[in-house]
């Protein structure tokens, strides 16, 4: 009763920052960010109480961690840029969306055990790398898509309020090209304590799986993209679209694969 009461406070947590953000001329106001800080804090307390005993497989408290990771990364990144906080309009309603799934999936979910072969704090290691890497590039597929949106809004000469509230396109873009550059940056050390992680479960350094394989397909993606934009000028919805694919690869990953082996495998 107590988990199903954390669980249910986490998910309303997040449901005013994503009901405020989509109000028009909100700004930075002390009601937005007393809206942020509870959507931080309720998925935060909610994670951890699941894993203050050992590390859960299970996908609902990955998604869990993953939204409160995001969350506290976009607070700072609202408190310390004077653009990221117009994300919210996009970001807010998703992390809602994934805190209703995971509130869903929990239900029919079977997680496997976690492995005891790997060292413990090399285990924590790579799984604190993967969920940062994670919700970065949540932020930084968010701010791409803002990017999208306007461009598309100016191409047509037809502004929406959601646009309105959105960062402009300069301004989007210089957030995607920073997030990108810290998310690949963290997404190749998860790669090499992945390989560490693998090596001490199968003696192997790389196994082809379907896990493995999408990582290094979107770690090259992202690679590719940003020497793209450094030697070629890539930007714009080219962009946009090339870091929204590697978020794809990137979600198939992690929680795809949970998704598939924990849910419907087993059903």
């Amino acid at each position: 009763m107590s988990s199903l009461v954390l669980n249910i406070v986490a998910l309303l947590a997040l449901l005013p920052a994503a009901l405020v953000a989509l109000r028009a001329g909100e700004g930075r106001s002390a009601q937005f960010r007393l809206c942020l800080a509870l959507a931080v804090a309720g998925p935060a307390l909610w994670g951890y109480s699941q894993m203050s005993a050992q590390w859960l497989t299970s996908l609902s408290a990955a998604l869990w961690v993953s939204i409160a990771a995001t969350a506290a990364l976009f607070a700072v990144l609202a408190h310390a840029t004077a653009q990221g906080w117009r994300l919210a309009p996009l970001l807010m309603p998703f992390l809602a969306a994934l805190g209703l799934l995971a509130s869903l999936v929990q239900w029919v979910e079977a997680a496997p055990p976690l492995s005891g072969q790997v060292p413990a704090a090399w285990l924590d290691l790579h799984i604190v790398v993967s969920v940062l890497t994670y919700a970065l590039l949540t932020l930084a597929a968010v701010a791409s898509l803002a990017t999208f949106l306007q461009e598309r809004a100016l191409k047509h000469k037809a502004p929406t309020t959601l646009t309105r509230m959105l960062p402009s396109v300069a301004d989007g873009e210089t957030l995607a090209g920073r997030l990108l550059l810290a998310s690949e940056a963290v997404l190749g050390l998860g790669l090499a304590t992945g390989m560490a992680t693998q090596y001490f479960e199968t003696g192997a350094v790389l196994v082809l799986s379907h896990k493995t394989l999408l990582s290094l397909l979107a770690f090259a993606l992202i690679g590719l993209l940003l020497v793209g934009h450094r030697v070629c000028g890539v930007r714009g919805r080219v962009a946009a679209r090339v870091v929204l694919l590697a978020y794809l690869l990137l979600t198939l990953a992690y929680p795809g694969v949970k998704f598939v082996t924990q849910v419907l495998v087993t059903h």
